[in-house]
C-alpha cells in the first residue's frame, strides 16, 4: 500500500457524501495493472498522481458505485490524465482506502468526447 495523496472531501461530495478519509492509496497490484495496461505511463507520470487527485479539472460519473473518473490537464506539459478513484465510504471494510484504481495519459480526443459524452459530477472553476 502507498500512500500517494489527499483528496479534499467537499469536491468529492459530488461522488458520494458518506467519505470517511481525505488519504489515498494505490497498491502494489494496481500499479502492476497500470503498468501491464498502459506500458511506461506510471514510470512517466506517477509524479502528477497528488496533483490530479488534489485537483482534478473534471470528475466524471462511473457505473461503479463511490467511484468518480478524474480528468486533468497538466498545463506545463500539455498533457491530459484520466485517473479512476475509489472512494471509502462508512459501509466499507475497515480495512479499505481512497484507491487508485486504474491511471493513464490521454489524447486530446478521448478527452473531449469524455467531457461530451459522459455525466459531469465536477468541473475546476
Amino acid at each position: 500500500m502507498n500512500f500517494v495523496g489527499k483528496i479534499d472531501r467537499e469536491i468529492y461530495k459530488c461522488v458520494t457524501e458518506d467519505i470517511v478519509t481525505d488519504e489515498v492509496i494505490i497498491t502494489d497490484e494496481r500499479i502492476a495493472h497500470i503498468k501491464e495496461r498502459h506500458p511506461k505511463d506510471y514510470e512517466r507520470y506517477c509524479s502528477y498522481i497528488p496533483n490530479i487527485i488534489a485537483e482534478p479539472d473534471y470528475i466524471v460519473k462511473t457505473n461503479k458505485p463511490n467511484t468518480g473518473v478524474l480528468l486533468k490537464e497538466i498545463q506545463e506539459s500539455n498533457e491530459r490524465f484520466k485517473l479512476v478513484l475509489r472512494l471509502k465510504i462508512e459501509k466499507d471494510p475497515k480495512d479499505y482506502k481512497n484507491s487508485v484504481i486504474s491511471f493513464w495519459k490521454i489524447g486530446e480526443d478521448t478527452w473531449k468526447k469524455t467531457i461530451k459524452n459522459k455525466k459531469i459530477l465536477y468541473k475546476h472553476k
